[in-house]
């Protein structure tokens, strides 16, 4: 794998973290039950004028600076506090060339935040004592992938089986003309995904170092599919969307629209820009499928944080990073991130023209989400350090 962040952004997004963000800066791609009535807190209300604090200008400053000068074209942010969605917030634009603004409780591609929901599914049936976490590949999908007899369920959540990455694959690299043409809109299942990595070698020997492989959530979304009989977003949309009252969320299997308002996103190419809203999602699935707003995004990390989805045997085991990961701080499909206010716990995203941040606290009283369209970085280091402005304004309060 290159270590040139320029490069890295030219073909997609491998990783998860703050660190990982800066591929997702250019727009580069691959990169659980509650009372229903939970919904009714997620209409976000106009805040008041006590409660546009300092604190909110900050924010509204940040995306506005973010968003200032097309490094991105839009930046949405929600925050939540103690369980109430106290502010949502929008930078920039819905489509380039006109003048309609972002709107904040607009809809986005999370990406690779679809993670954290599946992840949460697959915990809820070792809680059900459907599987355990040290159970091999090989019992569950006999010869998947090479390595399968040593491949544990836990190697596959937390990233280190070794598995090679489908997305290294040509066929998503979405700077390639036929991929904008016609490559984006091919159809994939979880099993097609696995076939293409088994093309490549492993990158290791299972449990030996870590690499983020979408290919590990193909095989945990067969898994589910295996035990349960429903495909992963049949599985992810009873047991979490439903129960929580994600009114603004879903996980697409091959339909390229995002439903609702949405800000559209781009690629920058040298005959200008690309619009890469509409695409098939198929192409990450349970890697990376999904659509939310941020109201949605807080509900859930607020929940699963807060055991409303697993038990807290399943819960801690989620929050068991691994050793590997060179400072990645990785979990069960769950993220620490260190923040000038303390320690924070998510995922982030990238498809491609969309990178998403989902954070929330351990103590249950703030959650964050964003979603930022990057488009023109040509100073990728300040584009990162403008939109960390943005995520340190929604966690801390405008602190650091």
């Amino acid at each position: 794998m290159t270590t040139d962040p320029a490069a890295t952004t030219r073909r997609r997004r491998r990783g998860p973290a703050l660190r990982a963000a800066v591929a997702a800066l250019a727009g580069a791609g691959l990169i659980a039950a509650l009372a229903p009535a939970a919904a009714a807190q997620d209409t976000a209300r106009p805040a008041s004028a006590t409660e546009r604090s300092a604190d909110w200008t900050a924010l509204d400053t940040a995306l506005a600076d973010l968003t200032a000068k097309n490094v991105a074209t839009s930046s949405l942010a929600g925050v939540r506090e103690n369980g109430r969605l106290v502010h949502r917030a929008a930078g920039g634009v819905a489509r380039l060339g006109a003048d309609t603004p972002a709107d904040p409780v607009g809809r986005f591609r999370i990406g690779s935040t679809t993670k954290t929901f599946v992840a949460t599914v697959l915990l809820q049936l070792v809680g059900e004592g459907r599987l355990g976490l040290d159970d091999r590949l090989e019992s569950l999908l006999p010869g998947a992938v090479p390595n399968s007899a040593d491949i544990t369920v836990r190697e596959l959540l937390n990233h280190t089986s070794g598995v090679a990455d489908y997305t290294q694959d040509p066929a998503f690299n979405s700077y390639d003309q036929n991929w904008l043409d016609s490559g984006r809109y091919t159809s994939y299942s979880p099993q097609d995904q696995v076939d293409l990595a088994d093309k490549y070698p492993p990158a290791f020997r299972p449990g030996q170092d870590w690499q983020y492989s979408n290919t590990n959530y193909a095989l945990v979304a067969l898994i589910i599919e295996h035990l349960t009989g429903h495909g992963w977003n049949e599985e992810v949309e009873r047991r979490i969307i439903r129960p929580l009252g994600l009114t603004g969320t879903s996980m697409p299997l091959y339909s390229p629209a995002i439903p609702g308002p949405h800000a559209h996103a781009y690629l920058k190419l040298d005959s200008g820009p690309a619009d890469v809203t509409a695409l098939n999602p198929s192409m990450a699935g349970p890697s990376g499928a999904g659509i939310s707003t941020t109201a949605d995004l807080t509900t859930f990390i607020r929940a699963l944080l807060g055991g409303r989805l697993l038990r807290p045997a399943e819960l801690a085991e989620m929050q068991k990073t691994t050793a590997h990961g060179g400072g990645q701080a990785y979990g069960l499909g769950l993220q620490r991130v260190d923040t000038p206010c303390g320690a924070f716990w998510g995922h982030a995203g990238g498809i491609p023209g969309y990178s998403t941040m989902m954070l929330g606290s351990l103590d249950g009283k703030r959650q964050f989400a964003n979603s930022t369209t990057f488009y023109d970085t040509p100073d990728p280091a300040a584009a990162l350090a403008a939109w960390q402005r943005v995520v340190n304004a929604g966690v801390c309060g405008g602190q650091g």
